[in-house]
């Protein structure tokens, strides 16, 4: 009867730290879904435009999110996705107040 639960209890350690490695391991690394790799050439419309993220990796691009979702990469030296930025953060910016 000792060894039946010495042996649950052992198997019930196991699951726990095995859970508990596999969870960090997986929380601790960043794990990006979307990545541009490549760019569209389209001036886009800003007002659709609902928030943005900065990437370098693999190629220096502006990942605009649109209000449908939709996720479009962009060159970030453009004139034109400098300003979509700037009216981004404003709107951001004024719902904050």
């Amino acid at each position: 009867m000792k060894l039946h639960t010495a042996a649950i209890l052992l198997l019930f350690w196991l699951g726990i730290f095995t859970v508990h490695t596999v969870k960090g391991n997986a929380s601790s690394q960043s794990m990006r879904k979307f990545s541009c790799v490549t760019l569209s050439t389209k001036q886009l419309n800003i007002r659709s435009l609902v928030s943005y993220e900065k990437q370098q990796v693999p190629t220096n691009a502006i990942m605009f999110i649109t209000a449908g979702g939709i996720k479009i990469c962009v060159s970030a030296d453009q004139r034109w996705v400098q300003t979509a930025i700037k009216r981004i953060d404003e709107r951001r910016a004024a719902k904050r107040k």
